[in-house]
């Protein structure tokens, strides 16, 4: 059976990518969707002309900002009670934890640099609601973040479109949505291999 991303991401259409964008940036159960492939992909079909690209980054940009607002409200009111919450199959605290962790090596610089974490992207909002960092300083992190992350990672899969020879678009898409995949996990791998190393 032959798996065709683009068409995908086409019906999905725009709402169905900003909503993905939107519920991975700051909702509890999005932390397993898949942001960096998507977007890319995303800028990959805008480079086929499936898709206009500037309606497709402005509306993945206000939705990844919008969606760590509606995360950092979660955290701030909703805090504390979060750590007393019963693990379930869409929470983990371990999640929290982790993330309380990158913030305390990376400060306020985390709202940017989480926007390429996995996991970490979902719960740093989160985490900044529930230390209560200044909101006028979690919002200019939030805009830079997502502002790079949106802008970047569509761009990267736009122009690499573009770049290809239109009969070499299948052969070459899939591979560099694996490797997209692998590099936004590798700093979460690297994680847990330094914490097993520590812990033993």
């Amino acid at each position: 059976m032959h798996f065709d991303l683009p068409a995908l991401i086409k019906s999905l259409g725009y709402f169905g990518v900003w909503g993905i964008i939107f519920a991975e940036s700051g909702l509890l159960i999005g932390f397993f969707l898949p942001g960096d492939s998507l977007l890319f992909t995303a800028g990959f079909v805008a480079s086929q002309q499936l898709l206009n690209i500037w309606i497709l980054i402005i509306g993945a940009f206000i939705c990844a900002v919008l969606g760590d607002n509606i995360g950092y409200t979660t955290g701030y009111r909703f805090g504390r009670k979060l750590f007393s919450k019963e693990d379930s199959w869409l929470f983990h605290k371990k999640h929290i934890v982790k993330t309380q962790k990158f913030y305390q090596k990376h400060g306020k610089k985390t709202i940017v640099i989480a926007r390429f974490v996995p996991i970490v992207r979902t719960f740093a909002p989160i985490v900044a609601g529930v230390g209560a960092m200044h909101y006028k300083t979690f919002m200019s992190y939030n805009l830079v973040g997502g502002f790079v992350w949106t802008f970047g990672i569509t761009f990267l899969g736009f122009f690499l479109g573009k770049s290809l020879p239109a009969e070499q678009v299948d052969k070459y898409l899939l591979p560099i949505i694996g490797l997209i995949i692998v590099v936004s996990l590798l700093p979460s791998i690297i994680h847990v291999i330094q914490e097993s190393r520590a812990n033993k």
